[in-house]
């Protein structure tokens, strides 16, 4: 018997089991995967894109067309912080209230942005942020300096930055998560960047880090966490129910395969971190007679206002210039996040964020375009001189945007993107101010449903149970002893990437679960 059972070892998952582990609690982590294997393939492009040997083999369905697709999803320790790039930004104040978008309102969240503020400053620290603040104009309130100094850019970035600014483009440097050496993080040379010029591309943004230097879950806080004799963590299980007593007030134990085994474990309390979708999934696999729509689904939300971000790449080539950077993902842009001053139809109504991804090589280019649309000869000359572009924008909560299950019991996703309008007039402003310093060849690639590495919703928080799944604290409004720490509580996306607000919900809410130890 447990105190504490945390279901996922991913961002939200592991930060809960970090904050709780010195409390001295028995604390049980379950995961579906252990450790991603550290091996050659790690950094191996053909490994990465063309085998995917580490991303999940599942498949789910879009709910709207009946297509099976199969996820970006990593179920090793971490998550698909695995795979991700490092960009580690808070949101805003303005994004935890009502906001007028291009398509629709987006809700307020039922905390702000103060409630959250100590626990970025935490996430930050355990995710060796480095940064510089000020740069951004947009910059939310922070208590004091980012934990480390800013990423130095690329001489070519370092000239995109320049020729932005000249355009009056406040570009700044993209806050991101790594250490320099394990030994003493901000300190020395950066080992990654210098191991990039030794292979001959970056292998970064979507790839595992096979030096742990990128600052994902597993190493800013599973390994920190399990390093508690309190702390067990068992890998190999998937948990396939979640089973209350008879009244369904209260969680008594979960149901798992460990190892193809079939598994029960106890505790008195439970928290839920499988992801916004694997959670919604698994509330509604274990409906009961209490629960007969789902555990904790007495509002009929669970599953419901699924988000994930409007997305697109946006490949930016200077024919004249070469980009021999081989990291440059340090350079991001907020001046649109909230509009285009000074342009009557666009000046209220935010477009969104955009920063650099790790640079992109002709083959990832080619995977990104329809067959048979540019050569591999072509492609080699595009990106030896492109800027690549990673552009979000706000989507919203919809209610028929959701996660719901097949008569299979497998997973269908329901979505239709917003604010697309919105996201190509972005793309339209930068794209100007990119021809203004030399840039003139642009492709713009919109992401298929299944990059869903910033979903989110499906749970969500609220302080009406007819209309939420839990309440601020993230405890479920129907069962006393069943928290939630993961993306799917948000209320809304804002344009932000979430990694960092997930941490900082999930400190937040494992000081809500400590104080009822």
């Amino acid at each position: 018997m447990y105190d504490i059972c945390i279901i996922g070892a991913g961002v939200g998952g592991g930060a809960v089991a970090h904050a709780l582990a010195p409390t001295g609690a028995r604390i049980l982590l379950l995961n579906r995967q252990g450790s991603l294997p550290r091996e050659a393939g790690n950094w191996d492009p053909e490994v990465m894109f063309s085998e995917q040997r580490y991303k999940s083999p599942e498949t789910w369905t879009d709910g709207d067309t009946g297509e099976p697709f199969r996820p970006g999803m990593y179920y090793w320790l971490g998550g698909n912080t695995k795979v991700y790039g490092s960009a580690l930004l808070r949101l805003h104040p303005r994004d935890f209230g009502p906001l007028d978008t291009y398509d629709g309102l987006s809700p307020a969240w039922p905390i702000a942005y103060d409630d959250l503020a100590p626990y970025y400053d935490r996430a930050e620290r355990a995710y060796h942020v480095h940064g510089r603040r000020g740069a951004d104009p947009t910059e939310p309130p922070a208590s004091g300096p980012f934990p480390h100094p800013a990423l130095a850019h690329s001489a070519r970035v370092q000239e995109v930055a320049e020729g932005l600014r000249a355009q009056g483009v406040q570009a700044f440097e993209l806050p991101m998560g790594v250490k320099y050496s394990h030994e003493d993080p901000g300190a020395g040379a950066f080992v990654l960047r210098e191991a990039f010029d030794l292979l001959g591309w970056p292998a970064f943004d979507g790839y595992p880090d096979l030096l742990h230097l990128k600052c994902d879950a597993e190493t800013a806080s599973v390994i920190p966490a399990t390093q508690y004799e309190n702390v067990d963590l068992v890998t190999d299980a998937t948990v396939t129910r979640i089973g209350t007593d008879d009244a369904g007030r209260r969680v008594t134990h979960v149901e798992a395969t460990v190892g193809g085994v079939a598994t029960t474990f106890r505790a008195g309390t439970f928290v839920l971190c499988a992801g916004a979708v694997q959670s919604a999934a698994l509330l509604l696999r274990s409906a009961s007679d209490a629960h007969p729509d789902g555990l904790a689904n007495g509002s009929g939300a669970v599953g419901r206002h699924f988000m994930r971000h409007t997305t697109s790449k946006f490949y930016a080539s200077a024919s004249a210039v070469p980009n021999p950077s081989k990291f440059q993902k340090t350079l991001a842009i907020n001046d649109f996040y909230f509009g285009v001053a000074g342009d009557p139809e666009w000046e209220h109504t935010p477009l969104g964020h955009a920063h650099l991804m790790g640079k992109h090589l002709a083959r990832q280019l080619l995977d990104d375009l329809a067959p048979g649309a540019m050569s591999h000869e072509e492609a080699e000359a595009f990106t030896a001189h492109s800027v690549d572009w990673w552009i979000q924008t706000e989507d919203l909560p919809l209610p028929d945007n959701r996660v719901t299950l097949g008569a299979d019991g497998g997973i269908r996703v329901h979505y239709t993107p917003t604010n697309r309008p919105a996201q190509d007039k972005l793309m339209d402003v930068l794209q100007e101010k990119l021809e203004a310093i030399g840039f003139d060849r642009f492709l713009r690639v919109p992401m298929p449903l299944s990059v869903v590495n910033h979903q989110c919703g499906t749970c969500c928080m609220g302080d009406d149970p007819a209309a939420s799944v839990v309440d601020r604290a993230g405890r479920a409004h129907e069962v006393e002893n069943l928290y939630l720490a993961d993306a799917s509580v948000f209320p809304a996306s804002g344009a932000s990437n979430p990694t960092l607000t997930i941490a900082a919900n999930a400190y937040r809410v494992a000081d809500e679960v400590a104080g009822r130890l």
